[in-house]
């Protein structure tokens, strides 16, 4: 079983590797201290490495999705995409900073085992600063250093048709075209999120 001290370890060994722009030992100062909850919160209340440091996990997950994707011949040939190593990792380790300090642990009655009832905790989401998902995560990291267009995109975008009002699509769709990083990072989210982490097990 991987802790959170860990993966923490892993995802700075990966940052400080790879992100060396103004302002980046600041946004991983706020990402460390008591008011941020990065390393410990998960990355959702149920669906996808729900568990104590599920978020940087998560985090890893795709920053490991995206460089594959793009090292893939098609990709680079085809596609003719590729992006700095910086760029994979502020797009992928920071995508969902947006959800710092967005849960709470509470608790409710389930039987156990035995068929006791007892109390369990589980996640809710008690958001304080609602302010949408990738453009919430584009505004927090754009208050420590700077993102290329192409990096706000993709960090915009990065949950694909799956987020956001039916009459925004055509911009969605727009996005992926003009900037296909946006489209890369979107679907090493969904790989991290529906291969890698809806079954995984914590041994």
């Amino acid at each position: 079983m991987r802790t959170p001290e860990e993966i923490k370890a892993e995802f700075i060994d990966i940052y400080n590797t790879n992100i060396k722009r103004e302002g980046a030992d600041k946004l991983l100062e706020y990402l460390l201290s008591p008011k941020s909850d990065f390393f410990t919160c998960p990355a959702s209340t149920k669906y996808h490495s729900a568990y104590e440091g599920g978020l940087a996990q998560h985090s890893i997950n795709v920053y490991r999705c995206l460089a594959d994707y793009l090292s893939r011949e098609r990709v680079r040939e085809t596609y003719n995409l590729s992006a700095s190593d910086e760029t994979v990792a502020v797009v992928s380790l920071l995508h969902d900073i947006c959800k710092v300090n967005t849960y709470a642990v509470d608790y409710r009655n389930a039987k156990n085992e035995q068929g006791v009832w007892e109390k369990v905790p589980y996640y809710r989401i008690d958001d304080k600063l609602p302010y949408g998902h990738g453009e919430k995560s584009v505004y927090i990291i754009s208050g420590f250093m700077r993102l290329t267009r192409e990096e706000a995109i993709a960090i915009r975008y990065h949950m694909g048709f799956s987020y956001g009002a039916v009459e925004e699509r055509r911009n969605i769709g727009a996005a992926f075209e003009k900037w296909p990083l946006a489209f890369a990072l979107s679907t090493a989210d969904m790989e991290a999120s529906y291969f890698l982490e809806s079954t995984e097990k914590r041994e």
